[in-house]
């Protein structure tokens, strides 16, 4: 069942470095608990686990999904809690997207500028790196339109 969930939704992870089943797999088991990403991987792969993720992922795919799996929303047990903190479940479902979307970009742009600065770029998901990079700036540095609010 994990992994045809896995392999449904394995391509939206390619531009990310790790798009196969099994590591799609291990990041929808962390949305469960976060360290069921490295026991997915353990049973996926066997004993040998740490010796194969070596083999199969590039040492800028691995930290492309460490940055995702940190990154994106926390396990279940803290889902209830913001959703009992914000007393909103659309609210609740915003923070989840929001925090999922930013995992998303953050890892994106490693990924992609990691690629380029290797010299094996990617035309396609380097120019959306930029882009979403160029939106972070425009976000952080954009003008206070209440200046004099607090």
């Amino acid at each position: 069942l994990l992994a045809s969930i896995g392999g449904i939704i394995a391509f939206i992870f390619k531009p990310l470095g790790w798009g196969d089943w099994k590591a799609a797999a291990a990041t929808i088991n962390g949305l469960i608990a976060k360290e069921n990403v490295v026991s997915t991987f353990a049973v996926l792969y066997g004993e040998s686990a740490e010796t194969v993720l070596s083999q199969v992922y590039s040492p800028l795919a691995g930290y492309s999904l460490l940055l995702f799996n940190l990154l994106c929303a926390p396990c279940v047990a803290a889902m209830g809690a913001i959703r009992r903190e914000m007393n909103s479940g659309k609210w609740t479902a915003f923070a989840i997207i929001y925090q999922c979307a930013l995992a998303y970009c953050v890892s994106l742009c490693v990924y992609q500028f990691g690629l380029l600065f290797s010299g094996k770029p990617d035309i396609i998901g380097t120019i959306t790196a930029v882009v979403v990079l160029a939106s972070f700036m425009f976000l952080l540095f954009r003008p206070n339109k209440r200046k004099g609010n607090i």
